[in-house]
């Protein structure tokens, strides 16, 4: 691995597919631990309402701080659509909230940031087979090298294909896990700042959508 090195982060593939919460400034120490290199930049993609919740906001801004109080990361924030939907059995009409525009707006970045020579490594968490078309431009037509981070059984082989390396966080839970009291419910989960000697991330907040699990 050479140059510069830019991690993107699907949130809502790492919140579906990891078994518990993660702690983003323990797991971007671990990858970064894992590639010998600081990140030249990370960031972090999701949707939220808007405006996004005090709680949302609290952990966003937690995510944009540096080391050691947080993990540096460059928050990218889309909004979320009404979605109108009817139970097949008594036909009653609902709406939920679901992404909008999120795999358009990382498989752009990805490829932006290529173009504009930001990176010479990408290392993505993510497991969304859409991204393949991204990935395989900044691959073979701008030869950039590409790592995957994501979980066993979520990552699509379409992007596994491409991976120069994979990174599979099952194998670093126990070093990015956090540990926190019993979980907020329907959503992405946080957890609030607690009275120890290494600062800790606000709770975090609900999700603003995701897309279904693979």
């Amino acid at each position: 691995m050479s140059g510069r090195t830019v991690w993107i982060v699907d949130a809502a593939y790492l919140m579906k597919a990891s078994p518990g919460r993660i702690d983003y400034l323990l797991l971007r120490n671990a990858l970064e631990e894992r590639l010998k290199r600081t990140f030249a930049e990370a960031y972090y993609v999701d949707s939220a309402p808007s405006p996004p919740t005090e709680q949302q906001e609290s952990y966003y801004t937690w995510l944009k701080s540096a080391p050691p109080r947080g993990p540096k990361m460059r928050v990218r924030l889309h909004r979320l659509k009404g979605l109108q939907v009817e139970c097949p059995g008594c036909h009653v009409r609902f709406e939920r909230n679901v992404q909008q525009g999120v795999d358009v707006a990382i498989a752009t970045l990805i490829v932006k940031l290529a173009a504009q020579n930001q990176y010479d490594t990408l290392l993505l968490s993510a497991g969304d087979g859409d991204f393949e078309d991204a990935v395989q431009y900044v691959k073979e037509e701008l030869h950039k090298e590409v790592w995957l981070a994501g979980f066993e059984g979520k990552v699509s082989a379409d992007l596994q294909s491409y991976a120069d390396e994979m990174i599979w966080l099952n194998e670093l839970w126990p070093r990015i896990r956090k540990a926190v009291p019993a979980p907020v419910g329907g959503g992405t989960i946080l957890s609030f700042p607690m009275n120890v000697i290494r600062p800790q991330a606000p709770e975090e907040a609900p999700p603003s959508g995701g897309k279904p699990s693979a």
